[in-house]
């Protein structure tokens, strides 16, 4: 990355493992659902490099990634493939990085597009005093406002993956998700883990419906001493699979989020619920939690409106649709 003065992105997976703070660092590459200008100044390269890349479905947007193989170099962790061949085996990632770095020259070209076309993004208007209904886009800008070199994101399948994939990572955030199979419900699961083995504080974003598959971990999370943030996205149903096929069996039975947990706790350890339903008792509650609860584990449920979702989710589920109610390719 320094060697070459390239712009660089990431895929959605890779998100965390490059730091944001790069000076070419132009966002996630994620096909029509990429960071603003992303996707054009990727696909619109005369050749690319991929590291490690995954092209299923999920993470080519229905197949839509308008990336030509013959322009591409691709990078797997024991193999180089260029173009459209030749390809060599037995050949480390990290080696040919390493000699790559030593031999490319530096261009800035692509990079130096980037800049000129570039226009930042809008940004929300915190009001904390607000009794409006709760939305998303209010909801991820108090989340943006809490990360620091000391917490960690963790995204479950579902919305969360498009609105967690717009975070500003500072130097040293932790970030993970899981998109490769689409594990709705793996969030909770994951928390526990990844909060056992990290001294960061974990900020988890996990819809209801995903919630439901495993909300038991949140016992152990309990006993083990753990100081998560759970940011449970109250809309009332499988959100993500509305946008790819509706039907009634995405609604699911609404439950006493707050009580469940509480439930769990049963008066031991440290455990601290609270609703959200405005801007303003979610402000409440991030201060709460970043303060005199910043020891317990915070469970904080936020009621949106069933339709809110980010516009990428919109663009993502409607390409992922066409992709699957395709003929089946005879190959």
């Amino acid at each position: 990355m320094d060697a070459c003065g390239y712009p660089v992105a990431v895929m959605p997976s890779a998100k965390g493992q490059v730091p944001e703070t790069h000076a070419h660092f132009i966002g996630t590459y994620w096909g029509a659902t990429s960071s603003p200008f992303c996707c054009e100044i990727v696909e619109s390269a005369d050749a690319y490099l991929f590291a490690g890349p995954i092209f299923n479905d999920y993470s080519s947007v229905g197949y839509s990634l308008l990336i030509k193989k013959e322009k591409a170099v691709l990078l797997e962790p024991y193999r180089v493939t260029i173009g459209n061949g030749p390809a060599f085996g037995g050949v480390l990632m990290k080696d040919f990085l390493e000699a790559l770095s030593k031999k490319v020259k530096l261009n800035t070209t692509a990079y130096d597009n980037f800049l000129r076309m570039y226009v930042p993004p809008g940004q929300i208007v915190a009001n904390p005093e607000s009794v409006a209904p709760l939305t998303v886009n209010v909801l991820f800008k108090h989340i943006q406002d809490m990360l620091t070199s000391t917490t960690a994101v963790l995204a479950e399948t579902g919305d969360s993956w498009f609105n967690c994939q717009k975070l500003k990572l500072p130097e040293g955030c932790g970030y993970e998700f899981q998109m490769q199979y689409g594990s709705i419900g793996w969030a909770v699961g994951a928390l526990l883990g990844y909060a056992q083995a990290t001294e960061k504080r974990v900020i988890a974003c996990i819809g209801d419906g995903s919630f439901q598959v495993t909300v038991q971990d949140i016992s152990t999370m309990i006993r083990n001493g753990q100081n998560n943030v759970i940011f449970l996205i109250n809309n009332g149903g499988y959100t993500i699979e509305v946008e790819i096929h509706d039907g009634p069996y995405n609604i699911i039975k609404n439950w006493d989020y707050c009580g469940l947990v509480d439930a769990f706790h049963n008066g031991e350890g440290k455990c601290w619920t609270v609703k959200a339903t405005t801007e303003k008792e979610l402000v409440a509650a991030i201060d709460k939690a970043c303060g005199e609860k910043k020891e317990d584990l915070v469970f904080i449920e936020c009621i949106l409106h069933k339709d809110d979702t980010s516009k990428e989710l919109l663009e993502w589920g409607t390409r992922v649709s066409a992709a699957n109610s395709r003929p089946p390719n005879p190959q």
